[in-house]
């Protein structure tokens, strides 16, 4: 039985949504009355409601999307407000359609996307996962955070080769180390605004904290805004190398701890724009001479028709470099996503010609 408490807060936190002239969110454009009342009632097994799915958005009028996953049942128990949310942000992808198999496919199919050095100043490749059994940041316990720190750090202190390193936990870390962390960039701080709002930071820094290898190429966040964040870098353009990296470790990890999955939906993570592969590939590349963005822009739907389906790049500026990296994470396997990485290569001929 969901409380009177949360029902109101529900009827006001709609309203405000549907008076905010300004707000663009997809949680508005989809959130009708015949969806709110469809789920207002509704709880998960691990006591879940709808408001912890929304209050971000009723909060922040200015989100994209507006709406995080308390836990793995919401995906299925709050349907009818996930399921189109998920289709338009990932581009069709349909309450009838199915992601395929996991499938990290053959790695010694990539390359090095910059051989000779000239533009590439990194690669670097990441995924979110949940671990099955725990639910996401708004209903966990201050004794779940623990418990899952004590299980990830376990099996941290069991890597070896390129994955060796050490767990630096949040809690009781000293200034010297923290400024390290601040300088190699790996410090992850206590969460914006928007997670705030959606009751993500609860207990911190309880449970937190960051492993990274003796190398610095290969980190993990634990329960940042995912149970874990898996990330491998390094610099230049070797994106079999970093890639590889990636793989061994979630697949030594899950080996000991199994990830939350859908078989439709794929991998689970608290915020819906991260299911399934939940991979971000991404590349800075240095154009000196920048060519602009509706230049980089064209480059860019150059490619992405090249490839035959629908998805969009995402272009940062930072005092001629480029980060380039995929928008879409569903429908496609972890494989896929890896051979679009592979054309690279193009955008640099196509970015350098535009900069000369």
């Amino acid at each position: 039985m969901v409380e009177q408490g949360t029902l109101d807060k529900l009827e006001a936190g709609f309203k405000k949504l549907q008076e905010a002239a300004d707000c663009k969110s997809l949680l508005k454009k989809y959130l009708t009355r015949e969806v709110l009342d469809a789920c207002k009632d509704k709880k998960t097994a691990l006591g879940a409601t709808l408001l912890d799915c929304v209050q971000s958005g009723f909060e922040n009028l200015d989100s994209g999307v507006g709406i995080y996953a308390p836990d793995a049942e919401s995906y299925t128990l709050f349907a009818p407000i996930f399921n189109p949310i998920i289709e338009d942000y990932h581009e069709g992808f349909k309450p009838t359609d199915k992601h395929p198999p996991t499938d990290f496919g053959d790695t010694n199919t990539l390359v090095n996307v910059d051989p000779t050095g000239e533009f590439v100043v990194s690669t670097r490749v990441r995924c979110g996962r949940s671990l099955q059994g725990y639910a996401f940041n708004p209903c966990l316990t201050e004794a779940n955070y623990k418990e899952m720190e004590e299980k990830v750090s376990a099996i941290f202190s069991t890597f070896e080769g390129e994955l060796k390193g050490k767990y630096y936990p949040l809690t009781g870390m000293d200034k010297a180390t923290q400024q390290q962390l601040i300088d190699d960039h790996f410090l992850f701080k206590e969460g914006d605004r928007f997670l705030q709002a959606a009751n993500a930071c609860r207990y911190w820094p309880t449970g937190r904290g960051i492993y990274h290898n003796d190398a610095k190429t290969f980190l993990v966040w634990c329960n940042e805004e995912d149970h874990l964040r898996i990330i491998s870098m390094q610099k230049g353009g070797d994106l079999k190398a970093v890639f590889e990296r990636l793989v061994k470790a979630a697949k030594s990890i899950e080996a000991k701890l199994p990830f939350s999955h859908d078989d439709r939906l794929g991998f689970l993570t608290f915020c819906p724009t991260n299911l399934r592969t939940t991979i971000r590939a991404s590349v800075h590349i240095a154009l000196p001479n920048s060519p602009g963005q509706k230049v980089l822009d064209d480059i860019a739907a150059k490619f992405i028709s090249s490839q035959r389906h629908s998805r969009r790049a995402h272009w940062r500026v930072r005092v001629g470099v480029y980060d380039i990296s995929n928008k879409r994470r569903m429908g496609l396997t972890s494989t896929r996503r890896q051979e679009d990485a592979r054309c690279i290569s193009k955008y640099i001929q196509d970015g350098r010609k535009a900069a000369a």
